[in-house]
């Protein structure tokens, strides 16, 4: 497949969730991204890292004044209340956060979260300041059954808020069936829906299309990112378990440097 050159007018995005791991001992590995990325080591991809909320602060600490930025795995919709257990964005914000991840599988199953749900968040951290990073994704049934373009729709169409800006949404297209199992779609998919995120997105928010970042997440590895990378449409990678420790995550983000050089 020959190299996809990315858009001028897209910067790319490669943004780690590190989901529930990491404990203050793990601190050291995002100090080793900031200084990996201040020598250049993405190329002209922003990172961010979504680190639990016990170390965002902390973690805040050390990327400031760096290329790497910090964000949050869920917020609240409300500003504050009596939510036991929540955080809002605003808390985010307050921490040290610039992004949030919104609407997860892992949430939209474990908890329940709809897609009204996943509307009023982004709606909050856009009234924080934050950048939603808003996921969606189809299952291996619904996939089989030839219904991931209506189901990825769907979630789009109620997730979005009708008020995004581009600069504040950032769509994650991850399909459930390979998060975490070593499976990817093949590239032929992926492009497919890619674009028609794309279209569906100009159809919501008219003009907006080009101007939102896509991410590719679901088994991103270092071995398969630089193939990822070049698919129509892909505008950086949101990653998991490859993004806990230094190494994984700046040889998946390295692709962009290599990009940069070979162009």
């Amino acid at each position: 497949m020959p190299d996809r050159q990315v858009s001028p007018r897209l910067r790319p995005l490669v943004a780690g969730n590190w989901k529930m791991h990491g404990l203050r001992e793990a601190l050291p590995e995002i100090a080793k991204t900031c200084a990996a990325a201040a020598g250049g080591g993405a190329g002209e991809a922003e990172l961010v890292i979504c680190p639990p909320a016990t170390l965002i602060m902390a973690a805040a600490a050390i990327c400031e004044g760096s290329p790497v930025a910090i964000g949050g795995q869920d917020c609240h919709s409300a500003p504050s209340g009596p939510f036991t257990g929540d955080i809002s964005a605003e808390m985010l914000k307050d921490a040290g956060a610039s992004y949030v991840i919104l609407g997860h599988s892992e949430r939209r199953s474990g908890h329940n979260e709809g897609d009204e749900s996943v509307r009023e968040k982004a709606c909050a951290a856009f009234r924080a300041g934050l950048t939603a990073i808003v996921c969606v994704g189809e299952t291996k049934a619904e996939r089989e059954a030839g219904e991931a373009l209506p189901t990825v729709g769907a979630q789009l169409t109620g997730s979005i808020p009708n008020s995004s800006a581009s600069e504040g949404l950032v769509i994650a297209y991850e399909p459930v069936w390979a998060i975490g199992t070593g499976l990817t779609p093949t590239p032929h998919d992926i492009a497919e829906m890619h674009r028609f995120i794309r279209a569906r997105i100009n159809d919501h928010l008219p003009g907006q299309g080009d101007k939102i970042r896509i991410l590719y997440g679901g088994s991103v590895k270092p071995d398969n990112a630089a193939e990822l990378m070049a698919v129509d449409d892909v505008d950086g990678f949101l990653v998991g378990g490859g993004s806990l420790t230094f190494k994984d995550f700046m040889a998946i983000a390295g692709v962009y440097r290599q990009a940069a050089k070979a162009g």
